[in-house]
């Protein structure tokens, strides 16, 4: 799990939604909003409906702070969990509602359409959850075209450990199709908030 976070700030956080502080939710939304919009647009390729499952997400964690459990990874991976559930959720509805309205395609498309999306997401969330060092590999590898010594030179590690948290990072990431990511989330979650 990532530890962007120290669990404390998670735990304090958690306790401060908890006691209805205001302040605690906009300064969650600071850290985490950037995050949450960026991933419902990547799942559903626009803009409006990625700010409203923002104002979802932010509301549900508003609503139930105590979903949050520390024990199983960090506030920023639970949030991303369950902007990728909700963001899925409505794909998932949009394109249904555009099918029975008579758009081309079948509900087979649909459904290929919103598997590809949830892959999508779960790669997502594994990225946003994987620990930084990962992270920051996989990231200068990928978006920066780096190769395992450029890596290793640009983090400041041996050609090894660029290598390590390359494969591991990958790996990690290799998991997206295989494992579906709605069973990790609080019951009723991804359904009508």
């Amino acid at each position: 799990m990532a530890k962007d976070a120290p669990p404390r700030w998670d735990r304090k956080m958690q306790q401060r939604l908890a006691r209805g502080e205001a302040a605690a939710l906009g300064e969650l939304y600071d850290r985490f909003a950037a995050l949450v919009h960026s991933q419902a647009h990547r799942v559903l390729d626009d803009e409006e409906a990625a700010d409203q499952v923002t104002r979802e997400v932010f509301g549900y964690i508003w609503e139930n702070p105590d979903a949050y459990d520390p024990k199983q990874g960090s506030m920023r991976s639970w949030v991303a969990r369950l902007t990728n559930s909700q963001a899925v959720h409505r794909l998932r509805q949009s394109e249904a509602a555009a099918l029975a309205r008579g758009r081309e395609g079948t509900a087979e498309e649909l459904e290929q359409k919103v598997r590809r999306a949830a892959v999508a997401a779960r790669a997502d969330y594994i990225v946003t959850s994987m620990p930084a060092p990962l992270r920051a590999a996989l990231e200068l590898a990928y978006f920066q075209r780096r190769d395992y010594r450029q890596t290793a030179a640009d983090l400041g590690v041996t050609a090894d450990e660029a290598r390590r948290r390359l494969r591991l990072g990958l790996q990690l990431l290799s998991t997206a199709h295989t494992r579906p990511l709605e069973g990790s989330l609080p019951p009723g979650y991804g359904r009508a908030l």
